[in-house]
């Protein structure tokens, strides 16, 4: 598949089947994430596969009872330690720089999802301290995304998107 093929297709999916994608498939995922950007080439982040259903389900309650985190038969957690950013960048490192690497990280997962035939969704709205208490996370490691991961149960429906003329600005 093209990358523009996977951009446009790319939707958030929240009903999936109880096919549960192999561990293969996932590690192409996480090979996707870990080929993602990050300063100074620091690469701060944690990723912590979930398929335990009770650990889902508390990842469920983490995420204000988002039931698509436990209905998906497994869940990346992706977390960041800002500390090893901070090391090299300072304040910027630890409050903005960990937090792009994180996210460009969790883009690139969400188009390998679609590439392989996965759905997924960017969970972002959830209890920090419980996620990380859920997967266990080292200390100084900070989650900021949960991206659940299965078989499509349907289509999916495309978002529209703001036209550019309205939003950018060529100077020069």
């Amino acid at each position: 598949m093209e990358i523009m093929e996977a951009i446009s297709r790319r939707s958030s999916v929240r009903r999936f089947t109880d096919r549960v994608p192999g561990r293969e498939i996932v590690e192409v995922l996480l090979e996707a994430a870990i080929r993602a950007p990050s300063a100074g080439n620091l690469q701060p982040w944690r990723f912590f596969v979930v398929r335990d259903g009770k650990v889902r389900k508390k990842l469920m309650a983490a995420a204000m009872g988002q039931k698509h985190v436990y209905e998906a038969p497994v869940v990346v957690v992706i977390c960041v330690e800002p500390g090893v950013s901070a090391r090299r960048y300072g304040d910027r490192g630890r409050d903005l720089y960990c937090i792009q690497d994180g996210a460009v990280a969790t883009e690139n997962l969400l188009l390998a999802a679609v590439a392989n035939g996965l759905g997924s969704c960017w969970v972002g709205a959830f209890d920090e301290a419980a996620v990380a208490q859920a997967v266990r996370a080292p200390e100084g490691t900070r989650p900021i995304a949960m991206v659940p991961l299965g078989y499509p149960a349907g289509p999916s429906r495309q978002s529209s998107r703001i036209q550019l003329g309205r939003i950018v600005s060529y100077l020069g």
